[in-house]
């Protein structure tokens, strides 16, 4: 079986469900510029960055705007976003999450955070989940979003970690896509139809082991090359 020496881990979708929360803030913003905003349409901006999100709601709208109008939208509707997760606390986990970093730390695995979010060290925070990560690479610490294999290039960096020797767990196609292009195995969190591009597909972390899920992605990976 191949050592694994790292996981990397997206945020929303993957440790926490905060997509509510962001659909929530971008339909407020939407609402005001008149711009039908639906559940649908939020599906397109998971693993997208801020800006990269305002610009597709706008597309949506047929709305073009300045430079400085959107920096200033994008800043509102993060004002909006950050009174919701404010009041998150421990129970907004998603299940068997807590368990399974737990394991993989006491494994001596390597354990980061990928995420295009500026807000994730305040959510960590708030998960009191914070100390069970070696490195914490966010939308502060990247320039280029998802596939760009940029963020978690940098955290196998982090953690002294070969690219090849690592575990991503994504729960968009853009990041699945993101960890093929840094050359790791890719994990999908969610639909197996969507995620069909990963190695493997769970559908969450709840009676997870360390163990077993990678002895399923050294299967599966064998099984895609024979």
């Amino acid at each position: 079986m191949k050592k694994i020496a790292a996981c990397l881990f997206d945020l929303d979708g993957v440790l926490v469900d905060t997509a509510r929360y962001h659909f929530l803030a971008w339909k407020k913003l939407a609402d005001e510029l008149g711009i039908d905003f639906t559940l649908e349409h939020n599906e397109l901006l998971k693993g997208v960055s801020r800006m990269d999100s305002l610009d597709i709601i706008l597309n949506i709208g047929n709305l073009q705007l300045s430079q400085e109008k959107k920096n200033a939208l994008a800043d509102q509707k993060n004002q909006v976003y950050l009174e919701y997760i404010l009041q998150m606390n421990e129970e907004e986990i998603l299940p068997g999450v807590k368990d399974f970093l737990t394991a993989l730390r006491k494994l001596g695995v390597g354990v980061a955070l990928g995420s295009a979010s500026k807000n994730a060290p305040l959510i960590l925070e708030r998960l009191k989940i914070g100390n069970l990560f070696d490195a914490v690479i966010d939308g502060t610490k990247v320039s280029k979003a998802k596939p760009d294999p940029e963020v978690f290039l940098k955290g196998a960096e982090a953690l002294a970690a070969k690219p090849a020797a690592c575990i991503v767990f994504e729960d968009a196609i853009a990041g699945i896509e993101a960890a093929r292009n840094a050359g790791m195995m890719a994990v999908g969190v969610g639909d197996p139809q969507t995620l069909s591009r990963a190695n493997l597909v769970i559908s969450g972390f709840r009676g997870l082991t360390p163990e077993h899920l990678f002895q399923q992605i050294n299967e599966h990976t064998t099984k895609k090359r024979l």
